[in-house]
């Protein structure tokens, strides 16, 4: 068995991708331009929206699907601490005050049931979590915002390639289901650009408010304006931003896009490699994928016994050349967030941060680094038993 060290997670780029760059590259349009067109138009197709776009990560795509609401400073939205910094940043972009609710232990996504007694005069929008590509319950959560004439962000920046059972038929996340839908292609995710984001809706003048935010505020697209026979001076009526994806990146990006059904299909065969092959450690949690749920497992995260230390597992892992991470953030607990939150405490959201380590797992991953990383993990947890700190 090889003693190479093994990563938690590893991008799938080949020589596919290294032929889109250079054909973007060499065709001199290297900014925004036909390759962002294409790739929104394949995107959109993809999952079934009748919108894309593309943007510069899903940060951004966040902030403008916020700022699209017309979320502004004073008004609330409610979401989840449980989740990377991001979704909790781009609601205080717009001035607005993110509200935490807590989690579902079992999927680590938003807990429905405690959306009602968070909701106040102020509360303007959910942003929902597609936790480590695990669907958020969205049938239990949209009838619920639209008895309360609230709108709905899915945070899919994990997500890209899970499926929802909607009305009997298997659906992408990202339709979406919700209002606006946004989506990362940092390396971490199952499909890259390097970086970049992608947003769907189903509303055209949403759309079309992306668009002109994401450039400036620019009254006329570059397309426009580079193929025009007459001259024309473009407006600026609104502030806008600069959150632009470049034709490179999005030329990589249609051919990921094109190889996201088998990155997928491996990365369930492995999520279910480790579900059986961890099955039998005592007082392991590992994930729960609901039956109306097909995840990507973009992270597969197990939930160690309570006798053992986080650190003290991944440390060990680590000296024997497997890399892992804690699990998620909880954003609450970060220092631009303690006072906002008014020290409250979620006691799930912490135990869930405190008390998860995600594994390796990679569409490249072979079935014997997986077996040695379930063996490293299972001896880190016998150690960390006998020699808590």
């Amino acid at each position: 068995m090889s003693d190479a060290p093994i990563p938690l997670t590893k991008p799938v780029l080949e020589e596919r991708e290294a032929e889109a760059a250079r054909r973007a590259i060499l065709s001199g349009w290297v900014t925004q331009g036909p390759e962002v067109l294409a790739f929104e138009k394949e995107f959109a197709a993809f999952v079934g929206a009748p919108h894309a776009c593309a943007v510069s990560s899903c940060t951004t795509a966040l902030h403008l699907a916020l700022l699209a609401l017309e979320i502004k400073p004073g008004d609330e939205v409610i979401t989840v601490s449980h989740t990377y910094i991001a979704t909790a940043n781009s609601i205080r972009y717009c001035g607005a005050t993110p509200v935490f609710v807590e989690i579902d232990p079992a999927t680590y996504n938003l807990d429905v049931t405690k959306i009602e007694s968070a909701l106040t005069p102020k509360t303007r929008a959910i942003l929902c979590v597609h936790q480590m590509g695990m669907p958020c319950d969205l049938r239990a959560l949209l009838p619920l915002a639209k008895k309360n004439g609230l709108p709905v962000v899915e945070d899919c920046a994990c997500a890209i390639g899970s499926q929802i059972k909607w009305e009997n038929d298997w659906e992408q996340i990202g339709k979406p289901h919700g209002d606006i839908a946004c989506f990362s292609f940092h390396p971490r995710k199952v499909i890259t650009t390097g970086d970049g984001g992608m947003i769907t809706t189903t509303r055209v003048d949403w759309d079309q408010k992306f668009r002109l935010l994401r450039q400036h505020g620019m009254s006329v697209p570059d397309s426009i304006r580079h193929t025009a026979k007459q001259v024309i001076y473009e407006e600026y009526p609104l502030l806008g931003y600069n959150y632009r994806m470049t034709d490179i990146q999005a030329a990589i990006g249609r051919e990921q896009l094109k190889r996201l059904p088998e990155i997928v299909t491996r990365r369930r065969h492995l999520a279910e490699r480790y579900l059986r092959h961890l099955a039998s450690l005592p007082d392991v949690n590992l994930p729960l994928e609901p039956a109306w749920a097909r995840s990507n497992w973009q992270s597969f995260c197990v939930r160690l016994p309570e006798t053992c230390d986080q650190r003290q597992v991944m440390q060990k892992m680590l000296d024997a050349g497997v890399m892992t991470r804690r699990g998620i953030m909880s954003c609450h607990r970060e220092k631009p967030y303690v006072e906002r939150h008014g020290g409250k405490s979620l006691p799930l959201s912490e135990s869930a941060s405190d008390h998860t380590v995600i594994l390796p797992l990679y569409p490249q991953m072979t079935e014997a680094e997986q077996d040695r990383v379930i063996s490293v993990f299972t001896q880190a947890i016998g150690r960390s038993r006998n020699n808590p700190s």
